[in-house]
């Protein structure tokens, strides 16, 4: 198990002990709270320094080590997203491989409209991220014939290190600013569904490689889950939503920053996934997107009365 210390790997990690797993788990960091792991023996493990050089003899890996940013510096995240992949691949040949990839590696210039697996990777991609995921996904199918790849979208729940800390640290003054509309749709997945479809995968026998998307069971108006993760975080704050065409101008000028073709992109057009093939293949059973925290379904119905 990589990055067992971060969000995902760490549902996974728990998940898997909670199922009678035995896992290895594998993060950056020196030392590893036993709850985040849920009690799993951890290792530090630097996955861009090179292969592990005493790797346990496991029967499956479950990858979920990346650079998640999107507007981190380019070589790094290449660095962690594909050669950290391949030295995980070197560490480990020849058992089943799960990859957790994104679905950032869908068409970034067009609406992502219950896509099908088979329509990714593509040519271009508007940042580092998503090119390294895509070019991580093609490494792994390439080398590993016991593989399986899941593409999840806007991973949430308890513990997220990633999507609602990005969305609190833009608001300001009760309002979250946001390109588009509000009304376009996105798939999201819940993180304990995530964990869950790992293990589906890492325990099949039928024969792979495979690619599946890993999604909620219908994906959600952008608005609606924007304000469940607001409210879910307790903070009183509602979307302000600004035309795309008037951001973009200013995505070009600061490239880099939390403004860019990336973020506009993600929220100004659909992005959802048929998650069709993981229910067929793998026995996934999706459920709906919901933010089970105390208090939010009371602030999202006085936000909407508003």
């Amino acid at each position: 198990m990589t990055g067992a210390t971060g969000f995902v790997g760490g549902a996974v990690c728990r998940a898997a002990v909670a199922a009678g797993w035995q896992v290895t788990a594998f993060g950056r960091r020196a030392v590893a709270d036993a709850g985040r792991v849920g009690g799993a023996a951890y290792r530090s493990w630097d996955i861009t320094a090179g292969k592990l050089a005493d790797p346990p003899d496991v029967d499956a890996v479950v990858h979920c080590a990346a650079s998640a940013t999107d507007t981190g510096v380019a070589r790094e995240v290449w660095r962690t997203n594909l050669l950290g992949t391949h030295h995980v691949l070197a560490s480990f040949p020849g058992c089943r491989f799960v990859h957790v990839s994104s679905g950032s590696v869908y068409d970034p210039f067009r609406p992502t409209v219950r896509a099908k697996e088979h329509e990714a990777p593509v040519d271009r991609y508007l940042n580092a991220y998503a090119a390294a995921k895509a070019a991580a996904e093609q490494l792994v199918l390439a080398i590993s014939r016991d593989a399986v790849v899941l593409r999840p979208h806007a991973v949430y729940g308890a513990g997220d290190t990633t999507l609602l800390p990005r969305l609190l640290e833009n608001v300001r003054g009760g309002r979250l600013p946001v390109p588009g509309t509000g009304k376009v749709l996105v798939s999201m997945t819940n993180v304990d569904s995530l964990a869950r479809a790992c293990l589906l995968a890492a325990a099949a026998e039928t024969g792979w490689p495979g690619v599946f998307n890993i999604a909620d069971s219908a994906p959600v108006p952008i608005d609606w889950a924007l304000r469940g993760l607001l409210a879910s975080a307790g903070v009183r704050a509602r979307p302000l939503y600004l035309p795309a065409w008037l951001l973009s101008p200013f995505a070009r000028v600061f490239p880099g920053g939390r403004l860019n073709r990336y973020v506009i992109s993600q929220f100004a057009v659909e992005r959802s996934l048929d998650v069709t093939a993981a229910i067929d293949v793998l026995g996934y059973e999706p459920s709906p997107t919901a933010f089970p925290v105390a208090g939010a379904v009371d602030l999202l119905a006085e936000l909407e009365d508003e």
